[in-house]
C-alpha cells in the first residue's frame, strides 16, 4: 500500500510541474489578437493558432491527471485500518470513569472543607 501511494504522489507531483509549466508557456488572449496584425511574435513553433490548440489539451489532461491523482489519496489517506492490520489502539481497552470516581477525584474535593455531596466527613 506504501508503494502504490508513493507511486501516486509522484505521478501528482509530475502532473503539477508539468502543467504550471505549460501554463507559463501560453500566450494570453491579448497576445493572440497581436499576433493576428502582424505584430510582435507570430512566428512561433506552432505556427500563430496551432500551438494554442495542444497547449490547452495537454494543460487540460494533466489537470485531469492531477486531479484523479488527488482523489485517489484522498480516498487511500481515509481508509481504516483492518482487524488484522495489528494497530496499536485497536488492543488498548477504553475506561470510562464513573460519576463516583469523577466526583472523588475532582479539582473541589482537594480542597479542605469541602466534601461532595452525600458523603461526611
Amino acid at each position: 500500500m506504501s508503494f502504490l501511494m508513493t507511486a501516486i504522489l509522484v505521478v501528482q507531483m509530475l502532473s503539477a510541474l508539468a502543467m504550471i509549466g505549460l501554463i507559463l508557456v501560453q500566450h494570453g488572449k491579448g497576445a493572440d489578437m497581436g499576433a493576428a496584425f502582424g505584430s510582435g511574435g507570430s512566428g512561433s513553433l506552432f505556427g500563430a493558432t496551432g500551438g494554442a490548440n495542444f497547449l490547452s489539451r495537454t494543460t487540460a489532461v494533466l489537470a485531469g491527471v492531477f486531479f484523479a491523482c488527488t482523489l485517489l489519496l484522498a480516498y487511500m489517506g481515509n481508509q481504516r485500518p483492518t482487524a488484522g492490520s495489528g494497530s496499536v489502539l485497536e488492543g488498548a481497552a477504553v475506561t470510562v470513569p464513573t460519576p463516583a470516581a469523577v466526583v472523588e477525584n475532582s479539582p473541589a474535593s482537594q480542597i479542605p472543607g469541602n466534601a461532595p455531596a452525600g458523603t461526611a466527613k
